[in-house]
Order: structure tokens, then C-alpha cells, then sequence
């Protein structure tokens, strides 16, 4: 069967630049849009040149300019826009209602998969403030894409890796504590986490898959679901060496939160809904749903034990 033709917007950011390599690798025929507003960052330039020299298209395009994006759009198949709803990078998921309306007048994508890759919006409508803004507004884009008849796959259900393994799940910090480690609760909620590049891999199979035509792509890959305690014993077998451990109660938790700045409050509201409330595997995937690991055996994720090595 012949591959989808793939747009990816945000091909610079986080998880684009993964996504941009793992729909090159699949052999998909890549487009990457190159948007006038990274001005003078040539970090982000030299990186679309070198997807340029990996086989991508570099097309121009711009938020701002609706009719660019629809010429955009038109050269493709599928849609693909991992931009940044991290209050700690930049928070931008409103700027995909554009793109939806691009999409709509192009009339030709057989597939759009929106900023989502954390936990599941409609699950969260009790989600705390301020940090309830990003469920809200990826639930804005939602309303208009399911409007709109554009067909869709949502990837949602992981931790990133860099953010909860690397670091032992600590809040403000990337790197591994050498002393002490910070406990939420009792440690038992399991989380899922997905290493950036497995999330990726499976975002790009889904898009000549039926099977998630419409559907959630839940990424709960069975070994990488852990609770926190677990985590934190792989590091201690890894380094030879027990970490002081100190509980943190949901109420001393929640009353730090008050003395953060906004990012930061955001980011620990999220905390709390995945480490006290459990809140990325707390529910059965029902009809809605697929788990990625199930559809796609072939992926050899890496297991948490492994990523944390290279922290070691």
C-alpha cells in the first residue's frame, strides 16, 4: 500500500523533530511547515535543513496566514501537529483552531493528529487550576475538529520520559537526585512512560491504520506502566546506593503549589493528577480506545531500567 503523505507542524519542537525523523524512517513522503516566525533562530533553521538533506519537504507556511496553511495542507495526506502545550516551553494549542480551518477548506486529509501525547482531556474535566487550561483547550481544538467531520487519532496516555524517568519524577529538576528523593503519597499510582522516541514511532503507525481511524491511541506499553517506588529502585540497583526517601501527603503537596509561579503550578497540577490520583491508567480503554503496544508488537520499546542507564 502506499504511504500516506505526512505534514508535520512543530517538525522543530520537542516531539516533532522525533516525529519528523520516525515518518521518514516508515517511509512516509515527509513535509515539514517552515514557519517565517523563527526569524533569526538558527538552531530551529538548521535543523529543517537537515531534514531537507534526510529526504523531508520543507513547505512555508504560517498561523497567521490561513491561505498558506491550506496550500500546505494541500500537498499532503495526514496531518500531524505535536506543537507545545508545556507552560514551561510554550503553550500554544489554540493556534491549531487555524489549522483546523485550513484543513477544512483544503477538504482533502484523511487523517489529523492534534497536540495531545499526555493525559486524556475528557478525562480531566475536574482537573485542578490553573493547569486545567491545557485539558481545556485541547478540548476547544477537539469540538472543532469532530465539528469540522475532519477524521482524527488522538495519542494520549504516557509520561514523557526526560520528565518523569530521567528525574526520578522531581519536580523542577531533569536530572536524578543524589540524596534524597521525594515520595508522592504512598508512590503506589502507576504511571505509564514513554520514551519521546517510542511515542513517535507509534504516533506514525497510526496513520494508515484503520484501526485508530477516530479513535484514542492509548500509549500504556504493559512494562512501563510503574509506580513511582519502582522507579526509583531501578535507579538505587542501578547506582548501588538506597536514597533517603520523604513522603509528601496530597495536602503538603497541594500547598506547595501555592508559592509557584504560574508554569510552575500548571506543571505540578499535572503532577498531582498523575501521582496522587493515578490519573494517566486509572481507567479501562474502552471502544473509544486502543492500547499502542497491542496494535504494534513490532515496536521494541525501550523499558524504563534501560533509559535510565544513560543517566547513571
Amino acid at each position: 500500500m502506499e504511504k500516506s503523505k505526512v505534514l508535520v507542524v512543530g517538525g522543530t519542537g520537542y516531539l516533532g523533530r522525533r516525529i519528523v525523523a520516525a515518518s521518514l524512517s516508515q517511509g512516509h513522503p515527509t513535509y515539514v511547515l517552515q514557519r517565517p516566525e523563527i526569524g533569526l533562530d538558527v538552531d530551529k533553521l538548521q535543523m529543517l535543513l537537515a531534514f531537507k538533506k534526510q529526504g523531508a519537504h520543507l513547505v512555508e507556511g504560517s498561523f497567521s496566514d490561513l491561505e498558506s496553511l491550506v496550500r500546505a495542507i494541500k500537498l499532503v495526506d495526514v496531518v500531524i501537529c505535536p506543537i507545545s502545550g508545556v507552560h514551561i516551553r510554550s503553550h500554544n494549542i489554540l493556534l491549531q483552531l487555524q489549522l483546523v480551518e485550513a484543513i477544512k477548506r483544503a477538504g482533502n486529509i484523511k487523517r489529523f493528529l492534534p497536540s495531545e501525547f499526555g493525559l486524556d482531556p475528557p478525562r480531566m474535566g475536574h482537573a485542578l487550576e490553573p493547569g486545567r487550561v491545557t485539558f481545556d483547550d485541547k478540548m476547544v481544538v477537539r469540538k472543532a475538529i469532530q465539528d469540522a467531520k475532519i477524521p482524527f487519532t488522538y495519542v494520549c496516555g504516557a509520561g514523557v520520559a526526560a520528565y518523569l524517568a530521567g528525574n526520578l519524577s522531581q519536580l523542577g529538576t531533569l536530572v536524578p537526585p543524589k540524596e534524597k528523593v521525594l515520595i508522592y503519597g504512598d508512590g503506589n499510582a502507576k504511571v505509564s512512560i514513554v520514551d519521546e522516541d517510542d511515542i513517535a514511532e507509534y504516533t506514525v503507525k497510526t496513520i494508515d491504520d484503520p484501526r485508530t481511524l477516530n479513535k484514542t491511541l492509548y500509549l500504556r506499553p504493559p512494562e512501563n506502566e510503574l509506580n513511582q517506588k519502582q522507579l526509583v529502585e531501578m535507579w538505587e540497583n542501578l547506582i548501588g546506593k538506597k536514597l533517603e526517601h520523604i513522603s509528601i501527603s496530597e495536602e503538603e503537596f497541594l500547598a506547595s503549589m501555592k508559592g509557584m509561579d504560574f508554569a510552575g503550578q500548571v506543571g505540578a497540577g499535572h503532577f498531582y493528577h498523575v501521582f496522587y490520583e493515578g490519573a494517566l491508567t486509572n481507567f479501562e480503554i474502552g471502544e473509544e480506545g486502543e492500547e499502542a503496544s497491542k496494535l504494534y508488537p513490532e515496536v521494541k520499546y525501550t523499558r524504563m531500567n534501560e533509559y535510565l542507564k544513560i543517566y547513571a
